[in-house]
This record gives C-alpha cells, sequence and structure tokens, in this order.
C-alpha cells in the first residue's frame, strides 16, 4: 500500500491544503493535476533541462530554485512556492502585468517555442531577487547571469537572447550591480 502525506504549502501567495497525497508525488504532478497550474513544463523528466523550475521561498535561505519533476511533494511540504502563473502581477481590475523578467524576454525576442521559458523565467526572477540583497560587481553581470541560468537547456538554441535580457535587465535595474561598468555591452555576445 502507497504511503500517503498530508500536503499543504503557500503557491503563487495562495495557501494550498491540506491535501491527502501519495509520498512519492512529484511537485510538478501536484501542481499540474491537483491545482491547474500547468505554465511550469516538464521536459526531460530528471530535472536536467529545467524547464519545470520552480521557486521555493525559505526564511532565512532566500529565494532558491528546483525542478519540479523530481522534487516530491514531501520535500515541499509547508513551503512557500512560485510558479510561472505567479510572475505576473493583477490588479484590482484584472489588468495583468508581465514581470520586469517577462517583459525583458518580450523585448529581446528570447524565446521561439517558449516550452522552457517558465524556466528561465523563475531562474532570472531569483537571480534579480539575489541581486537586490547582494548587488554583483558591473563587469561580473555575464558571469551572474550565466551562472543563474547555465543549468537550463533550450531546444531552439535561444541562449543569447536570454543571456542579453537578463544582463540587460540587471543592468538598467538601479542597485542590483556596484561598481563602474568597464566592459562594453556586446549584442553578439
Amino acid at each position: 500500500m502507497q504511503q500517503r502525506i498530508q500536503f499543504s504549502a503557500t503557491i503563487n501567495g495562495q495557501k494550498t491544503g491540506p491535501h491527502e497525497l501519495p509520498q512519492d508525488l512529484m511537485m510538478i504532478e501536484f501542481l499540474q493535476e491537483y491545482q491547474g497550474l500547468t505554465g511550469t513544463r516538464l521536459g526531460c523528466g530528471q530535472g536536467v533541462c529545467r524547464a519545470c523550475t520552480i521557486i521555493v521561498d525559505e526564511p532565512g535561505k532566500g529565494p532558491h530554485t528546483v525542478p519540479a519533476c523530481v522534487t516530491g511533494v514531501s520535500w515541499l511540504n509547508g513551503k512557500s512556492i512560485r510558479t510561472i502563473e505567479g510572475a505576473a502581477s493583477t490588479d484590482d481590475t484584472g489588468q495583468i502585468t508581465a514581470s520586469a523578467v517577462q517583459k525583458a524576454f518580450l523585448e529581446h525576442f528570447a524565446f521561439q517555442c517558449g516550452y522552457c521559458t517558465p524556466g528561465f523565467v523563475n531562474s532570472a526572477t531569483v537571480l534579480m531577487e539575489q541581486l537586490r540583497a547582494k548587488p554583483v560587481d558591473a563587469n561580473a553581470v555575464e558571469e551572474a547571469v550565466e551562472a543563474a541560468l547555465d543549468k537550463h537547456i533550450c531546444r531552439c538554441t535561444g541562449y543569447v537572447r536570454y543571456y542579453h535580457a537578463v544582463r540587460d535587465l540587471i543592468l538598467a535595474t538601479p542597485g542590483l550591480t556596484t561598481g563602474q561598468r568597464t566592459r562594453e555591452v556586446s549584442r553578439h555576445g
């Protein structure tokens, strides 16, 4: 007989649960099948491609990402989680506004098919939040972006545009960098 747990979490600011779930249920299945949140993508099913990246907010640890396809609900029980559906904001009239990261990806035409985009958005969002707490030297932005996005796989080869979008957003956002930038921003690499 399969063991079951009582699962509760906060997802995109909304409390959910308790739900009685199989102990070995993966978070992506919970999000899609139990919550109707289908923006988190199942790519490889092994946590390698990072299309399924979600954000976990933990007190004292801050925001970090996990691959939802290989992270069980039991590990995320009681935690605060953000999915791609929580990236944009909605005002009192129902008007949806894309996040700064989403806008940057649109402005840079960063994606082709878009399948991997939710994972890239979530990882870039975490990077932006981490830089608000601990800015990076203006000349080390490219390295910070690469470290944050390096694990993601884009089969359409949109890497350069994703990287440039995040780099340009960081450089344009006050408080995320320190020092004077001496590197020239290149559109080609």
